[in-house]
């Protein structure tokens, strides 16, 4: 059975591990490397998982897919887990997955950022009401790819289904007035990972989404244990282990000029590196080039060894 709108909101104030999608040679989704990846994260802790989500190569999915990936996924883990599952696509495509999603029994429903290249603010909301409208688990918008209103932020808030926001622009002050202006009960999540976990916090987050934390879950769940406590050096010491392996998500990639061509790629690899199944990538992405192979297994050799300081602290 899935989870009350409150137990929703609790596990939001915490760290959310994307379920990336392991495909094979053939490019195939393989359901069981998937699975056992969710299963070792919550044996390490993880109890907020975003399945088909931007990292899970949504828009790489047919629409069958990520109601599979999804199912896979929710009987994967036991029921105190909280799964959100990605939405997007126009409002009729976006019901009928709702629909679905709600059949296989997620917790939330994580509504993608728009991909349309026109979009207003208030047909916005209209589109996430008009989801609230058939959907029987709650809504957590992703606020990304455009420079949102605080007052859109505001009226996000107060749409009845919505218990929490992903946010996930490099504006930390639009996150703190959009916070205060926005209704109460609704919980702010950091949707840019590790790196920037530290100053939301200051401005109203409770919870994050996992970058290195995908593979590495114990450096997330020790940030949170620190910014819970506000233990700000720690917070401060932890967040720095975490930035080199991020900025290289952030690359090109060779033979190409757009900025976090890698970023997928680059956890996958961390994956692999951790004994876990990345697996292939499906295109747009491509795979990481043997340069970049070498850059991510030396971060992530610096990155292991700082972890282990870490915890023998």
């Amino acid at each position: 059975m899935p989870l009350s709108n409150d137990e929703v909101r609790q596990h939001l104030r915490g760290v959310a591990a994307g379920l990336l999608t392991p495909f094979n040679d053939d490019l195939e989704v393989e359901h069981e490397k998937l699975q056992e990846n969710a299963r070792t994260l919550y044996e390490r802790g993880i109890r907020t998982f975003l399945a088909s989500a931007n990292i899970s190569e949504y828009h790489s999915l047919s629409r069958d897919e990520r109601v599979e990936v999804t199912r896979s996924s929710v009987d994967a883990l036991p029921s105190d887990a909280c799964i959100l599952a990605g939405v997007g696509g126009s409002t009729q495509e976006a019901k009928d997955i709702v629909r679905s999603y709600d059949r296989v029994g997620v917790d939330a429903m994580m509504i993608m950022p728009p991909d349309h290249s026109y979009i207003h603010e208030q047909g916005l909301i209209r589109y996430y009401e008009k989801l609230d409208s058939v959907a029987d688990a709650p809504l957590v918008p992703y606020v990304k790819g455009f420079d949102p209103s605080v007052e859109y932020l505001r009226d996000l808030t107060n749409v009845d289904g919505v218990v929490g926001i992903k946010y996930a622009l490099e504006d930390a002050v639009k996150l703190g007035m959009g916070v205060e202006a926005g209704a109460n009960d609704v919980v702010w999540i950091d949707g840019l990972a590790e790196p920037f976990a530290l100053s939301f916090w200051n401005e109203g987050i409770e919870g994050f989404s996992a970058g290195v934390s995908n593979f590495r879950p114990e450096i997330g769940l020790e940030l949170f244990e620190a910014l819970t406590a506000g233990d700000w050096e720690r917070a401060r010491h932890i967040r720095n282990i975490c930035v080199p392996y991020q900025n290289f998500r952030e690359e090109t990639g060779e033979n190409n000029t757009i900025a976090g061509a890698i970023s997928v790629s680059a956890v996958k690899k961390g994956l692999d590196l951790a004994g876990l199944h990345g697996g292939n990538v499906r295109e747009p992405i491509e795979p990481l080039s043997p340069a970049d192979e070498r850059t991510a297994e030396e971060l992530y050799g610096q990155l292991e060894d700082d972890i282990e300081r870490l915890i023998a602290e």
